[in-house]
């Protein structure tokens, strides 16, 4: 016998011995929250052993306890986020009417009312992640940096409505 058919009797038979009752999509498997018995608690949703971080994890934890440094980029990426996410309701200037309130849903607070304007930046970013009043989690949906660049804009927002001419010196020379 040559080596060309001996090889692709051996390639088919290979090919053939994949084929049958063991195939990967029938496989033994747990279904969620099942009883196991090969653990020690019976189920198969088992906790993540002690000291496991998750990929990512630290990275995402020091963004949510870290604002970000402010620049015109982070504003940039702020304020397209905000108005995605918060000019609905919010308004674009921040008055807190918004298409939505439009359309007859409670208005939220104005960014530019007193107790707002003496939020810290934390309180921003915690009502983004965890909601507040009406206002529901954006936690699953924007990312603890988008967070902070919102919180930014939020800021220049307010400092843009509530702005002093003492703020800007190169403005006051050219006041008559």
């Amino acid at each position: 016998m040559s080596v060309r058919p001996l090889t692709c009797l051996v390639m088919l038979s290979a090919a053939l011995a994949g084929c049958g009752d063991h195939s990967m999509s029938r496989q033994n498997r747990y279904g969620t929250f099942t009883r196991a018995g090969l653990f020690r608690d019976g189920t198969e949703a088992q906790p993540l052993p002690p000291g496991v971080v998750a990929q990512g994890d630290l990275d995402h934890s020091q963004q949510v306890t870290r604002p970000a440094r402010v620049d015109i980029a982070l504003l940039s990426r702020g304020r397209e986020r905000y108005d995605i996410y918060c000019s609905p309701c919010h308004g674009v200037s921040g008055h807190g009417n918004g298409m939505i309130v439009q359309r007859g849903f409670p208005a939220p607070p104005s960014y530019h009312s007193t107790r707002l304007r003496a939020a810290d930046a934390r309180h921003f970013f915690d009502v983004i992640t965890n909601g507040y009043g009406a206002m529901y989690s954006y936690a699953a949906r924007v990312e603890p940096r988008d967070r902070w660049a919102i919180v930014a804009y939020i800021r220049a927002l307010q400092r843009s409505q509530h702005a002093d001419v003492a703020d800007a010196p190169e403005l006051r020379s050219k006041l008559p």
